[in-house]
């Protein structure tokens, strides 16, 4: 007999992943409409350690064992990307609904045969990126694409931090691993989702680090419009986090845009020298809020908010950056293969 009330996703969470630890499994178990009954690892220990301290009932030695499970609805995979694939296929095959971390693929192609995958066993897909649950982000987009501050002309978003340790999966070439993959995806997200379309062109250059990733990486996106992008990203510089949306009639400012804390935060919208105006923003947690609407879409049979469609365009977007990177900075143009 199950021990988890059927009213509730039951979700699995696919490794013992840092994130899952500090951000997804807390929101899981805050959620008003899921339920977190497993957790696997490839060690066995580990996962048992896991799951003693964040309250999960079952723990498995292997990712297989894990979808095997009956009671389990749905899978977290907070897996390196490489593994996106792979595992969420196998998840789809067994019937498993899949909220899986960004960027959701390696590449495009990836992307849409993770849909198929869904599709032919009728389960939901979603890229995990919380950013966009959060109600700052909804602000800022209604805000910009409301006339705030006019046509919109420019676009300046940055990510950075400074890893420490050598051996961090971000520095892992064959994992997928780069700072544009890591931190740059919430810049590209972002921008294409404040133009409202995609880009047709897209321009890069990067540093690549010893490991043979790139360490810091540098882009602009132009839109058919005229609209430009700007972006930064890195893994070796103090951390840095913040959008900036120009319009012909002045500016609005997030700070902390991707990762905000549990606090309140604003947006600041300026017009020329005039006094600026702070629009605050009650504190919230994002990955609760993401979980809880993956949750409603799975229990309710509505489709999910942003579908595999938005991260395959967005990796079509990141393939035309690494393109012109390894060009020398030669513009690329944007590829939608999603029509």
């Amino acid at each position: 007999m199950s021990t988890l009330a059927p009213h509730r996703l039951r979700f699995g969470v696919l490794s013992t992943a840092r994130i899952g630890w500090t951000s997804v499994c807390p929101a899981i178990h805050a959620s008003r409409n899921a339920e977190l009954g497993a957790i696997a690892s490839r060690d066995l220990g580990q996962a048992g350690d896991f799951a003693k301290e964040a309250l999960i009932p079952r723990h498995y030695g292997s990712y297989d064992e894990l979808l095997q499970d009956p009671e389990i609805d749905a899978v977290y995979i907070p897996l390196p990307n490489s593994l996106h694939l792979e595992w969420a296929i196998k998840a789809a095959e067994r019937k498993k609904h899949v909220l899986c971390e960004k960027p959701l693929a390696l590449t495009v192609g990836e992307c849409l045969e993770m849909q198929a995958a869904a599709d032919k066993s009728d389960v939901r897909l979603m890229e995990a990126f919380m950013y966009r649950f959060h109600h700052r982000t909804q602000r800022l987009l209604d805000m910009a694409r409301g006339g705030v501050v006019g046509d919109l002309r420019m676009i300046r978003s940055a990510f950075t931090f400074r890893l420490t340790r050598p051996d961090n999966i971000r520095l892992r070439a064959d994992l997928g691993g780069g700072a544009l993959m890591d931190v740059g995806c919430y810049c590209v997200d972002i921008s294409r989702r404040l133009a409202g379309t995609l880009p047709v062109e897209a321009q890069a250059w990067s540093t690549q680090g010893s490991s043979g990733v790139d360490t810091q990486f540098a882009g602009s996106l132009r839109f058919e419009n005229g609209l430009v992008a700007q972006f930064d990203c890195a893994l070796d510089i103090e951390r840095r986090e913040f959008v900036e949306v120009v319009g012909v009639d002045g500016t609005l400012v997030a700070s902390e845009a991707f990762v905000s804390g549990p606090g309140g935060v604003e947006i600041v919208e300026r017009h020329g020298r005039g006094p600026e105006t702070r629009h605050a923003i009650a504190g919230e947690d994002p990955y609760q809020r993401m979980v809880e609407h993956f949750a409603d879409a799975v229990l309710t049979g509505e489709p999910v908010r942003y579908g595999v469609a938005d991260a395959a365009g967005t990796m079509a977007i990141i393939e035309a950056l690494k393109r012109s990177a390894a060009a020398g900075g030669r513009p690329m143009p944007v590829e939608d293969q999603v029509q």
